[in-house]
Parts: structure tokens; C-alpha cells; sequence
């Protein structure tokens, strides 16, 4: 066995000097290090700045968002304004420009931040009162403002109403499904592939529920459904589905047909209640205009926009009246046209939506019992149609299973509520339907309930809404020239009158 080399070398020097004594271990001296605060101290240096900075981003943040809003609503109004004012939005200054010229985008549509659920927000609506608007949910984007209106105001609105007088919210059975089949030329085949949402080959209850609900507007459940599929005798195995061959044997207007002979009660419809519309320009009760411009502070939107929208709707639901849970406005295709702008769009289409970019909800009493707005899937993580009616359990259906929604907010006299209907497109403008925004009116158990309806209307498509306010801003202005000229006659008539 070898060993190791350094005891090989001690063993040679002993041996060549035996008589020399071993050396002296020296003491092993510990070098002594002087401590530095070099390094501590630019750690404390480094650590500090990133801290600086952070709260620096905070605040910048925090400023941003609370003067980005108001910047913008000032911004927005002065370009709307500017428009309005001159009448020369692109193209308008020139007759002979052609509409589909284009227009410029300089029109910006404010959104104000929700923050957080519960986050609580200042805003001043009228001269000497700051309202506070809490943050209800952010899917849809949906704020409370208590004392929205004062007692008198809300008792002024009903009056108001009373004296116009108040009309059905929905005929029992509308007519006239047949002729728009024919106007969209659409085969029984297509019908059936547009109603299979899922695409397995068979029409599940829930699918012909949504469908039949929208178009006809009658609230149909399932047991509704058998006894109709009895009736016309279309389900032939009975199971409850629908196949394409069952399909073609029902006619289009087939449940139209049934429901005529069979009668359909009030809580059968969609909704139950009567509604009257209030106009809000110039010449109206001071109470609505106001209520008009203190929704333009609101929702910090062009008044042009405002003033450019629906009247104001007034509705009164008596006891067991309800509203089953809907969109204020529906998704816009191509082929779609918006209502307010159809006019100016230059084209004809059967498929017509009422585009509400935000809806502002007023309770215009304290209702006994019920009579809720609920909010079916606010915030909820996903949205999927065919998940709101599942088990026993239709989230649509206000009169049975309001309570199983997501949220709801107790109606209280004087408090306004407002969402928007469209998320934001990423450029200052309206973007696709918030599927979140579904709501509906709970039933009323016990009272009468009011409420009142401000719908702020944005075409999502951006050239036909420039193309409307060009149009709407010639019109005024042609009207403005045949009022001069009608005072000027009358003027010059009354002087040849004295002359004489």
C-alpha cells in the first residue's frame, strides 16, 4: 500500500538531519478584517429607490384614472360640440361629399372605471351636492347612485305619465312571424342548424325555449313545451327532442297557431307591465330636462349623444307584474341595422336592434315587496346560453327563481342605476354586447312598482353613426333656415300691414 507522498518527504528529512529538533509550530494568526458598510449601504440605497418608484407608479396610476375621465368627457365634448355647433363634421360642410367617403375618428366615447366591487367613487350632478356612485359589478361594468332624484322629482315623472296615460308593454300574441320567414328566405333545414346551438342533430328544450321566448314572446317552460308538442303531435318517440325530420312538420307560425287557440295569460308573457314615453328637449317639463343633463354628467358622454337618444320610458308594474330576464340591446352583425340609424345607413335589412350603449335605470318609489333587478350571471367566471337553464332551474325566469341570480338590487325611491351594454373596443368606441349586462325585472308580490328608463344609443358601427349626427345636423339646419325665413314673411307682412 502506497502512502501518501507528503509523509514519504518528512520521512527523508528526518532521516538526513537526525539530529536537528522538530520545528516549531508558529501560532496561527487570525487576519483581522475591517468591516466595510459599502455594500449595506448601497443595498439600503437600491432597495429605497425601488420603493420610491413604486409608490411613485401608484400615485401616477391613481391620478390617471381619477383626470383621464374627466379629460376625456371634456375632450369628447368639445369635439361633439364643435360638430354640432358648425355642422361641419367631415363631409357634412360639402353636399357633394359622398357618404361613403369616410369620416375621420375623433370621436371618443368616455367609460368610466369600476376599480373594484364596493369601490365608492364622488361625483358632482347638480350645483352644491356630491353624490356617491358605488361599484356594483364590473361584468357587466354596473354603478348605484342613491338620491339620484329627489322626492318631488320622482313624484313629478309618475304624474307626468298618469297624465299621457300608459299603454301594454306587450301584445298577448304578436303576428306576422310568418311573413318575416318568408322576407329571410331561410329553408327549414337552416332554421333547425341556426336553433341547434350545439350542433348534435337534435333541438334540446332549451334551445326551442330561447328561441320561441325571443320571437314570440311568450315565457313558455317546459311543461308548456310537451303539451304543445301533444298538441301539434310532433314528437313522435317522445322523448322530448326534436329531430330534423320532426322539425319539418312544424310550421313557422305553428306555435303562434296553438297558443291563439289554447289563450295565453298575462304571466305568460315575457313581460307584464304598461309603459308610456316622456320627451326631454326643449319645451319639456323642467324636471325632465334636468333629469336629462344631470344623465349627460353621469355617464360623461357628448350631450349631442344624449340629447340624440331615446325619450325617456316610464314604467308601472302592478302586482305580479315582472320582466324575465333580457339584453337591452342585442349583438350587431353585418347584416343588422340599428334602429336610431337606419335612416342614415342607406340600406334595408329585416334584422333591426335597438343599440343601447348604456342603459340608466331610475326607481321612481319604494315598493312594497318584490320587484327586485336582477343581474342572472353578473361577474360570473364564463357565460354560456345554454347553462341558464339547467335542472329545474331557469335563471331567465324572474317570477320563479329570481333569487338564484347573481345579484339584485332592491329598488329605492330616488336611486339610479347604469351599465353599459357593449364592452369598449380597445379605441375609445363600442365594441361587442357585455353578455354579462342580462338582466331582468323580479315580480312584484306585493305594491306597485316605477321606474323609469334612459337608453344613451350608439351605432357600434362607427361611419353609420357619423353619417346619423351628419344627417340629424343638416336636418336642423334646414329646419332653422324655413323658421328664419317663416319669421322674416311674417315680420314683412306686419310692416306692409301698418304701412297700409
Amino acid at each position: 500500500m502506497m502512502e501518501p507522498q507528503d509523509n514519504i518527504e518528512e520521512d527523508d528529512t528526518a532521516a538526513s538531519a537526525p539530529s536537528s529538533p522538530p520545528p516549531r509550530a508558529l501560532p496561527r494568526q487570525r487576519v483581522s478584517l475591517q468591516k466595510s458598510s459599502v455594500c449595506s449601504r448601497s443595498y439600503f440605497m437600491v432597495v429605497m429607490v425601488f420603493f420610491h418608484v413604486y409608490i411613485i407608479n401608484v400615485i401616477a396610476l391613481l391620478l390617471y384614472v381619477h383626470y383621464n375621465n374627466g379629460s376625456n368627457a371634456i375632450t369628447a365634448n368639445r369635439d361633439f360640440t364643435s360638430r354640432d355647433n358648425s355642422h361641419k363634421v367631415t363631409g357634412a360642410s360639402n353636399p357633394q361629399t359622398p357618404a361613403d367617403s369616410g369620416f375621420p375618428r375623433n370621436m371618443h366615447l368616455p367609460r368610466i372605471e369600476g376599480i373594484r366591487v364596493g369601490h365608492v367613487q364622488k361625483v358632482s350632478l347638480v350645483p352644491g351636492k356630491v353624490h356617491e356612485m358605488k361599484t356594483l359589478s364590473l361584468k357587466p361594468l354596473l354603478f348605484e347612485i342613491p338620491e339620484f332624484l329627489s322626492e318631488e322629482e320622482c313624484g313629478v315623472v309618475v304624474r307626468l305619465a298618469q297624465l299621457k296615460g300608459l299603454m301594454e308593454s306587450q301584445v298577448m300574441v304578436p303576428e306576422g312571424q310568418e311573413e318575416l320567414n318568408q322576407q329571410l328566405n331561410l329553408s327549414p333545414e337552416e332554421i333547425f342548424n341556426f336553433l341547434d346551438l350545439n350542433q348534435d342533430g337534435q333541438l334540446q328544450p332549451h334551445e326551442i325555449l330561447t328561441h320561441s321566448r325571443v320571437r314570440d314572446g311568450i315565457w313558455l317552460t317546459s311543461e308548456n313545451l310537451k303539451e304543445i308538442y301533444d298538441g301539434l303531435k310532433v314528437d313522435q318517440d317522445g322523448n322530448g327532442l326534436l329531430n330534423l325530420e320532426e322539425f319539418r312538420h312544424l310550421k313557422s307560425d305553428a306555435f303562434q297557431r296553438f297558443l291563439l287557440q289554447r289563450g295565453v295569460e298575462r304571466s305568460q308573457l315575457v313581460r307584464n307591465s304598461r309603459h308610456t314615453w316622456l320627451y326631454q328637449g326643449q319645451g319639456a317639463h323642467q324636471v325632465l330636462q334636468d333629469l336629462r343633463k344631470r344623465v349627460t354628467r353621469l355617464t360623461r358622454l357628448p350631450s349631442s349623444l344624449v340629447e340624440l337618444s331615446e325619450p325617456l320610458q316610464v314604467v308601472r308594474y302592478e302586482q305580479g307584474g315582472h320582466y324575465h330576464a333580457h339584453h337591452d340591446s342585442g349583438p350587431v352583425y353585418p347584416e343588422t341595422a340599428c334602429t336610431h340609424t337606419r335612416l342614415a345607413a342607406n340600406t334595408t335589412s329585416p334584422f333591426q336592434t335597438s343599440c343601447r350603449y348604456i342603459t340608466v335605470l331610475f326607481y321612481l318609489n319604494n315598493v312594497e315587496e318584490g320587484g327586485e333587478t336582477t343581474f342572472p350571471v353578473a361577474d360570473n367566471r364564463t357565460y354560456e346560453e345554454a347553462s341558464l337553464i339547467q335542472n329545474d332551474v331557469d335563471l331567465l325566469d324572474t317570477r320563479k327563481h329570481c333569487d338564484k341570480g347573481n345579484l339584485r338590487v332592491k329598488p329605492i325611491k330616488g336611486t339610479a342605476v347604469f351599465w353599459y351594454n357593449y364592452l369598449s373596443d380597445g379605441r375609445g368606441w363600442v365594441g361587442e354586447q357585455d353578455e354579462y349586462s342580462l338582466h331582468g325585472g323580479c315580480v312584484v308580490t306585493r305594491g306597485t312598482k316605477w321606474v323609469a328608463n334612459n337608453w344613451i344609443n350608439v351605432d357600434p358601427d362607427y361611419q353609420r353613426q357619423a353619417r346619423y349626427q351628419q344627417f340629424v345636423s343638416q336636418q336642423q339646419e334646414t329646419q332653422e333656415q324655413e323658421e328664419f325665413i317663416s319669421e322674416l314673411n311674417s315680420d314683412q307682412h306686419i310692416e306692409r300691414h301698418q304701412d297700409l
